[in-house]
C-alpha cells in the first residue's frame, strides 16, 4: 500500500449513500464515540432527509456523490436492496481505488457489488439489525480479498458504533445471519406481542402485560451478553423440576416450539438467496 492510499483509508471521508433510519443511526453513532462531524457526507436525494442529518448531527450533505465522492475512505451503500444495482452503477466510473464499500443491503453479494461498483473494488458486506438505532445492534460482516487490513479496521469502527460486529469468513453464512440477527428482533417482538396476549386474554390488565413482558425481554436480553453463560445454560438455571417455568417449556415442546423457529430462520435465509437471485448480476 502507498502512503497516500493509507492516509485516505485513515483519514478520508466516510460517506453515506443514503440517508433513512440505519444511515441515521450509524452517524449518530459515529458522532457519539467521536468522528469528527467534518470527517461524515450523507447522500441523499430529499432535500428534507438532507436538511434533519445537518441539523442533528452537524455533518455535511450532498445531493449526489459527484463532488464528495472521490475524497472518501469508506463509501456505506444504505439502501435497498431494490435499487443496489442502479446506484451502484452510478458511482463505478468515479469511486475512488483507495475506498472500501460497505453495503448493508440484504441478500447483495460481494461479487454482484463489485462488479456493479465497476470491478476491483474493496467491499464489505454487512448486515446490521435495528437494535441498532439504540447503539445496541448485531452485525455480521464478511470481506471480498481486496479489503486490507485498515480498511477492516475502519469497517469495524463504522459498525461497532452501533452495538456488536462478527466477522465471518465464508459468505455463504451471510444469508444465515440476515436469518438470525437481521430478522431476529421481529421474532422478539412477535413472542412479547404473544406472551402480552396470552396474558390479557386470562385477565391482566393490558399495560400491565406490556410493561412486563418488554421488560421481561430486555432482561433476558441482558442475560445472555452480559452472564458469559450460554441460553441453554441460563434456561436450565431457572427452570425449577416441576415448577411453573417447566410446565411451560414442556407446552412449547409440545407443540414443536425448536422447530417453528427453525424453519421461520431457514425461510429467512432462503428469501435472502431469493433477493441476491432477483437482484440480477
Amino acid at each position: 500500500m502507498n502512503p497516500a492510499s493509507a492516509r485516505a483509508e485513515s483519514d478520508g471521508l466516510i460517506l453515506f449513500i443514503g440517508g433513512g433510519n440505519m444511515g441515521r443511526s450509524l452517524v449518530g453513532g459515529l458522532i457519539a464515540r467521536g468522528t469528527p462531524a467534518a470527517r461524515i457526507v450523507a447522500v441523499d436525494p430529499s432535500q428534507e432527509a438532507r436538511d434533519a442529518l445537518a441539523a442533528d448531527w452537524g455533518i455535511g450533505t450532498a445531493p449526489d456523490a459527484a463532488a464528495v465522492l472521490p475524497d472518501a475512505a469508506l463509501v456505506m451503500l444504505a439502501v435497498k436492496p431494490q435499487v443496489m444495482k442502479p446506484v451502484c452503477e452510478s458511482l463505478a466510473a468515479a469511486f475512488p481505488p483507495q475506498a472500501v464499500a460497505v453495503s448493508i443491503a440484504a441478500g447483495i453479494t460481494t461479487t454482484q457489488l463489485d462488479a456493479w461498483l465497476g470491478g476491483g473494488r474493496a467491499v464489505v458486506r454487512a448486515m446490521p439489525n435495528t437494535p441498532a438505532l439504540l447503539g445496541a445492534g448485531a452485525t455480521g460482516l464478511f470481506a471480498n480479498a481486496r479489503v486490507t487490513p485498515a480498511q477492516r479496521a475502519l469497517a469495524d469502527t463504522v459498525l461497532g458504533a452501533v452495538g456488536v460486529g462478527v466477522w465471518l469468513d465464508s459468505e455463504a453464512h451471510m444469508d444465515l445471519v440476515t436469518a438470525l440477527s437481521g430478522s431476529g428482533p421481529a421474532y422478539v417482538f412477535l413472542l412479547a406481542e404473544a406472551m402480552q396476549a396470552a396474558a390479557q386474554r386470562l385477565g391482566l390488565p393490558p399495560e400491565a402485560a406490556r410493561v412486563l413482558a418488554a421488560q421481561t425481554c430486555l432482561g433476558a436480553g441482558r442475560m445472555l451478553t452480559e452472564s458469559g453463560e450460554d441460553a441453554g445454560a441460563l434456561r436450565q438455571r431457572v427452570t425449577s423440576p416441576g415448577g411453573t417455568t417447566q410446565a411451560a417449556l414442556e407446552s412449547f415442546a409440545r407443540d414443536g416450539f425448536s422447530g417453528i423457529v427453525a424453519r421461520a430462520i431457514e425461510a429467512a435465509a432462503h428469501r435472502g438467496a431469493e433477493l441476491s437471485a432477483q437482484a440480477g448480476r
